[in-house]
Order: structure tokens, then C-alpha cells, then sequence
């Protein structure tokens, strides 16, 4: 019996050591997008009550809790949607990351940094409470932010799919296009060619590599 339950422990280690690897990614994004989501729900939570001028703890309750839902949606999102043997990878309009939630968290903070100075602005020129302008600037920009956020991630931002798709539709490996002219380095082709040998003529085609290739319109 202690022979079985010693095998069985060992089975476990070694499964669990060679299975690192492929869950690593999934616990990445799972953990990454929680953590994202309950720092956001909190940040929003503090930017309603700054908004209302209301502080209580049972706000920053429900923006924490409904922060580690919205963390636990992303998490299933950017799983489900992960190409098989990619890195997950998004690039929004501002920012760059490796799940989708650090694009709406950014693009929040960015929005309530802004809205604080748009409020210290007009408090400095209304003659007001400076701390006012800012609580309030911070608090409407954070909304501003995260409403820019959600359609960065979910509308604007390119992700794996959009990288390989990309890919796939080049004529090249680098390329640049404009209307009058293009550019491509590493282009693959095929090279064709009359050989004529005794009475026969034939037309041979190969593979090939041009290492530049430019296109002008005129």
C-alpha cells in the first residue's frame, strides 16, 4: 500500500513538472487580467465616489468585487480566443500587453491623469478649491478613460489573429506601401525561363528570393 501511494506522489510531481510549461500561459492571462480587473474596479469606484463626493466603503466594495468579475471574463475571453502555441499579445492605441485587461486599465489611468489636469486648469482659471478640480477632473476622466478603453480592446486593438492574418496576406517579409510607390525586402517568386534543348522549347520555372523589389507609379 505504501508502494502505491509513493508511486502515486511521484506520478504527480513528474505530471505536474511537464505540464508547467502548458498551463503556464493560461495561469499568466488568468492571473494577470484578475489582477488588472480588481485594480480597475477599485480605481473606478473611488472615481464614482469622488464624482458624487460620497466616501464609503461600500462602493469600494462593489468596484472591487464586480473588478475580479469583469478580471475573471477577460481571463475566459483572451484563453478562448489564443491561438494554439502563441503568446498572447495585444497592441492597443497607447499600449502594448499580454492580456486585455492591462489595455482598459491603462487607457483608465491615462483618462483620469488628463481629467485631473483639465480639472486643475479650470479651477486655476474659475478662482475654485484646487483639490475640487482635480477630485472631480480625475474622477470623469477616469469614466473617459475606461469608456475609450473598452473600445480600444475590443474594437481597435490587433491581437494574435490579427498579427498572423497580416502575416499571411504579405507579398513580403518587410514592405512598405504608398500610393505612388512600394517597397518590399525578402519577396519570394518564381523566376520563369525559355530553355530550348535540340528541338525542344521549354519553359522552366523556379523558385526565387528577391532580396529588394520597388514599384513606381507615375
Amino acid at each position: 500500500m505504501k508502494n502505491i501511494f509513493l508511486a502515486a506522489i511521484i506520478f504527480l510531481i513528474v505530471n505536474l513538472t511537464l505540464t508547467d510549461k502548458i498551463h503556464a500561459q493560461g495561469s499568466e492571462l488568468i492571473g494577470g487580467n484578475l489582477l488588472n480587473g480588481a485594480i480597475l474596479g477599485s480605481s473606478l469606484a473611488i472615481a464614482t465616489m469622488g464624482l458624487n463626493n460620497d466616501w464609503n466603503s461600500r462602493t469600494f466594495q462593489i468596484g472591487l468585487g464586480a473588478g475580479i468579475l469583469a478580471g475573471t471574463g477577460l481571463a475566459i475571453y483572451d484563453v478562448a480566443t489564443l491561438p494554439q502555441g502563441q503568446q498572447f499579445f495585444i497592441s492597443g492605441v497607447f499600449n502594448d500587453g499580454r492580456n486585455s485587461s492591462i489595455i482598459i486599465l491603462l487607457d483608465t489611468a491615462y483618462g483620469a491623469a488628463l481629467g485631473s489636469a483639465v480639472g486643475a486648469a479650470f479651477s486655476l482659471i474659475g478662482n475654485t478649491s484646487f483639490v475640487k478640480g482635480i477630485q472631480y477632473g480625475a474622477s470623469a476622466g477616469a469614466w473617459t478613460g475606461f469608456g475609450f478603453g473598452l473600445i480600444d480592446c475590443f474594437g481597435i486593438a490587433e491581437r494574435n489573429r490579427d498579427f498572423m492574418s497580416d502575416l499571411f496576406n504579405r507579398n513580403a517579409i518587410f514592405e512598405y506601401n504608398s500610393k505612388s510607390m512600394s517597397i518590399h525586402f525578402l519577396e519570394p517568386g518564381l523566376f520563369a525561363y525559355h530553355n530550348l534543348s535540340g528541338n525542344t522549347l521549354s519553359i522552366d520555372v523556379e523558385p526565387a528570393l528577391n532580396i529588394v523589389s520597388l514599384k513606381k507609379s507615375f
